[in-house]
């Protein structure tokens, strides 16, 4: 008898995974079942698989597989996508309001246990008791080099200096409980990322690899990226990333405390009230289609 295994294809902004509930489901290899099931032309199509677990801490645990099969740590647009699934789902009943460092309030709340910690995030319900943004409690940007890591001494990595072929760059580095670096330009069209990506991502400097992200900053509270991401390539958005560059934006003093970021797949409200405090990230989370995977 063949297997099934139920999945749910969901996006953040453009950012698609598939997510198992694992609290019905089992899955016995998530590496390899996500290089099959990611793949655009024989599998699913994705940029990943996300694993809704069980959590003896939280409402629910989240696992995050790249579509090359590496495990990362955290998904900002991965945890939205949780959220409105659990909610809707009946997974875990709603805590009480959620308060975005004191400003937006959110009627209702849940505790995710990442590779990153127990996130917690807030709910904006709408028509058909649906979710339709959700707030992310991101925790504190890392600034220290060997807790991101990059293998530069010093304090922090802010505007440093880094040869990537014939280009010479500048990059600030920040870990959101997985690496960025980020680089911020004039004009973001005319950066070959497809061709410095890789490059950066592979670079000897990372142990663990790294995102990367060029920006270009429209003003104090706006600015545009482009993402390539550590082993999933190019990818319409990514949260942790957003929030990596509006973190990088203030230390560079190139943006205040609450952003706007443009991604290719839509658009991210963000809020670092500054050193010592968390970054909250708000954004949509949308289902795309359910079905039964038998490969």
């Amino acid at each position: 008898m063949e297997k099934v295994m139920r999945f749910t294809k969901m996006q953040g902004i453009g950012n698609d995974y598939v997510f198992v509930n694992c609290l019905t489901e089992r899955v016995d290899d998530p590496p390899q079942l996500a290089k099959i099931i990611s793949d655009r032309h024989f599998g699913i199509g994705s940029d990943g698989l996300i694993l809704i677990c069980p959590s003896q801490k939280a409402d629910v645990r989240m696992r995050i597989f790249n579509a090359d099969g590496s495990e990362a740590q955290m998904c900002g647009n991965g945890i939205r996508c949780v959220a409105k699934y659990v909610y809707e789902h009946n997974l875990a009943g709603p805590g009480g309001p959620f308060h975005a460092d004191g400003q937006d309030q959110f009627p209702a709340s849940l505790n995710i246990e990442t590779g990153r910690g127990i996130l917690e995030v807030g709910l904006d319900i709408g028509p058909q008791d649906k979710v339709r943004k959700v707030c992310v409690d991101m925790g504190l940007p890392i600034l220290t080099p060997s807790k991101i890591p990059v293998n530069l001494k010093g304090t922090e990595v802010i505007d440093e200096p880094i040869q990537i072929g014939e280009d010479q760059l500048s990059m600030t580095c920040v870990s959101m409980g997985n690496p960025h670096a980020v680089f911020f330009c004039d004009d973001i069209n005319a950066i070959g990322l497809e061709r410095l990506g890789p490059a950066i991502e592979n670079h000897k400097l990372f142990p663990e690899r790294v995102n990367a992200h060029f920006v270009q900053v429209q003003s104090s509270k706006e600015f545009t990226m482009r993402t390539w991401e550590r082993g999933s390539g190019l990818t319409l958005a990514c949260g942790t990333g957003a929030c990596a560059c509006a973190a990088a934006a203030v230390l560079t003093g190139k943006c205040g405390p609450k952003t706007l970021a443009h991604l290719p797949g839509g658009d991210l409200q963000l809020n670092w009230p500054g050193r010592q405090r968390s970054i909250y990230m708000t954004g949509p989370a949308a289902q795309v289609f359910g079905g039964d995977w038998t490969g």
